[in-house]
C-alpha cells in the first residue's frame, strides 16, 4: 500500500480527521483519538499501525512482517504495526483500519458517538 492509498482509504472512514506529527507520521483520528498511524521507513515501505481486537492481536503479532505496535503494545493496548508489504495484502489492511477505526469509535463516550452519528458503531 502507497502513503496516498492509506491516506484515502483512512479519509473515507467517518469523521476521520488526518495530522501528520510524530516526526512525519500520517496519523488518523476520529473525535480526536487515533485509530491509524503510518510512516515510510527503511526502503520506502510503509508501515502502518492499528488497534485491534484481543483475539487478532495473538495471532498478528505471531505473524512475520507484523509485530506489536512500539510504545502502545508496550503499556497494554492492543496495536500492531504491519512492517511489511508482504505481511498483509491491502484488502485485509484496509480491514483492519475500518476495524480500528470501529473499535476507536466505539469507545468514544456514548454522547460523542450520537452526536457523530456513530452510535451504531
Amino acid at each position: 500500500m502507497r502513503l496516498e492509498d492509506y491516506n484515502s482509504f483512512c479519509a473515507s472512514l467517518p469523521h476521520a480527521t488526518h495530522v501528520v506529527q510524530w516526526g512525519g507520521s500520517h496519523v488518523w483520528k476520529v473525535a480526536g483519538k487515533v485509530f491509524a498511524i503510518a510512516g515510510a521507513h527503511d526502503g520506502g515501505e510503509l508501515w502502518v499501525t492499528f488497534k485491534c481486537s484481543p483475539i487478532a492481536y495473538d495471532i498478528l503479532r505471531e505473524q512475520p512482517g507484523l509485530r506489536p505496535a512500539p510504545y502502545l503494545a508496550s503499556r497494554g493496548m492492543k496495536w500492531i504495526q504491519r512492517q511489511r508489504d508482504d505481511a498483509m495484502d491491502d484488502a485485509a489492511l484496509k480491514d483492519y483500519l475500518a476495524e480500528s477505526h470501529r473499535l476507536v469509535a466505539a469507545g468514544l463516550p456514548k454522547r460523542v458517538q450520537k452526536e457523530l452519528g456513530l452510535a451504531s458503531y
